[in-house]
């Protein structure tokens, strides 16, 4: 069974138990309300029936049947790992036994009153009620089941009476029940059922659509994580296709602390982790609040990607703006002496990148490659030979706005290792 299939299972199992629940609240206020009106109505209803058998049938009526949806709520709240295997077997057996309940009043009302004028009554409209609440199993051929099985069973009992007492004295004052009246009774029954089943088909098809949205969702927050915003994971839902291989223009961002070693060996574990979760914690909110993914931790720092896996419009203003936010929030934690005084560097290039899912069908993971992200890891490193906590390519700056440029100054052309070139650097004046 796969893991759709048992999502489906369980949405029906749940609607199962809330059918039993739904039906007793109906079935007792169909019960109140027929008491309402024999207690206005009382001298009319000894004229018809002659007897008051017909409403305590139905009394009764309702307290069994009750118990019996109670039951089936409390069965299927033990078994409900059988009821997953075979739900619509269960429901057909269910739908069998409501039916045969009602028709069992109509026979017990009949035999005990001698009046077939019950067949004709409003009682005999609680069959639509289980036709109508058969929607809930979701299952197009157990709502026509149930529509056809009361058509049926109500046909016959029609059939029957109407023969049986057509000729007895204590009915000649009675008007027949013709077969236009049982048999159009029916009709509309067995339509009902199919109405029902088509409602049916149609909510199983959206919920299927539903759980087939979530499962994916699932997929792509099993894949990443935590790492990345729900806006993107609506993105990458548009655009699976660029999951499995595709080159992007992406600003990488590598964020190092500084001085961590002599940190980490002055305290102790609880201490440093608890100092990571603290930095880390405000530093994803920053990354994801500007649409980054944090693609990997790297002990005391760690890489995060704008532009990939989905688009986010001018990458290089995203990053800039999320790495000044997280040295403007560093600053203030530091000040407030919510954290030890922490330096940090900060690295960014914009370039192209090869992005895509790299593994094996037990274990994936989402991969940046390229020489952006060799780049942007340098970048980061020549911060402690300039005494800087952020410098940025050229390739960056150029996409910068004006404002967001004007806090930038530039450094030098500095040779990097893996580059023919020298390499424009800026570096960060103040936050904004």
């Amino acid at each position: 069974m796969t893991s759709v299939e048992k999502l489906y299972n369980t949405e029906i199992f749940k609607s199962e138990r809330l059918r039993a629940i739904i039906l007793i609240g109906l079935l007792g206020i169909e019960a109140i309300l027929l008491l309402v009106i024999y207690f206005f109505y009382s001298e009319e209803y000894l004229q018809v029936f002659k007897t008051h058998i017909a409403i305590y049938a139905i009394l009764i009526f309702t307290v069994i049947i009750t118990v019996y949806e109670f039951f089936v709520h409390y069965i299927l709240g033990i078994r409900g790992k059988s009821f997953l295997v075979e739900p619509h077997f269960f429901g057909y057996i269910n739908s069998f036994s409501e039916i045969s309940l009602m028709s069992i009043l109509l026979i017990f009302i009949v035999e005990y009153s001698g009046q077939i004028i019950i067949l004709q009554a409003p009682a005999t409209l609680t069959y639509f009620i289980f036709i109508v609440l058969s929607t809930f199993r979701l299952n197009f051929k157990l709502s026509v089941f149930t529509g056809a099985l009361a058509a049926s069973e109500f046909i016959l009992i029609s059939i029957y009476y109407s023969t049986f007492f057509s000729n007895t004295s204590a009915n000649n004052h009675m008007p027949d029940l013709s077969g236009m009246q049982y048999l159009g009774q029916g009709l509309i029954m067995i339509i009902a059922g199919i109405a029902a089943g088509f409602v049916a088909d149609l909510i199983k098809k959206k919920m299927i659509i539903s759980v087939n949205n979530i499962q994916e969702k699932n997929e792509v927050i099993d894949l990443f994580g935590q790492q990345i915003s729900p806006q993107i994971v609506d993105n990458i839902l548009k655009n699976r296709t660029e999951l499995f291989g595709a080159r992007k223009k992406v600003c990488i961002m590598f964020l190092d602390i500084r001085q961590f070693t002599p940190f980490v060996e002055q305290h102790q574990p609880e201490e440093v982790v608890a100092y990571l979760n603290t930095l880390f914690g405000f530093m994803i909110d920053i990354v994801q609040s500007h649409h980054g993914v944090i693609n990997q931790f790297l002990g005391d720092g760690f890489m995060a990607t704008f532009g990939a896996p989905a688009p986010i419009g001018n990458s290089s203003q995203h990053a800039t703006e999320a790495s000044q936010e997280i040295i403007k929030k560093l600053n203030i934690e530091s000040e407030k002496e919510y954290i030890p005084h922490t330096r940090i560097g900060i690295g960014l290039h914009y370039d192209e990148a090869v992005t895509g899912n790299i593994g094996s069908t037990k274990r994936k993971q989402y991969s940046i490659t390229g020489k952006v992200v060799i780049m942007a890891s340098r970048i980061e490193q020549l911060n402690k030979k300039y005494n800087t906590n952020m410098l940025i390519s050229k390739e960056v700056y150029n996409q910068l706005n004006k404002v967001t440029q004007n806090a930038f100054e530039w450094l030098e052309d500095s040779k990097i290792k893996g580059s023919e070139n020298p390499v424009s650097l800026f570096k960060l004046e103040y936050t904004m």
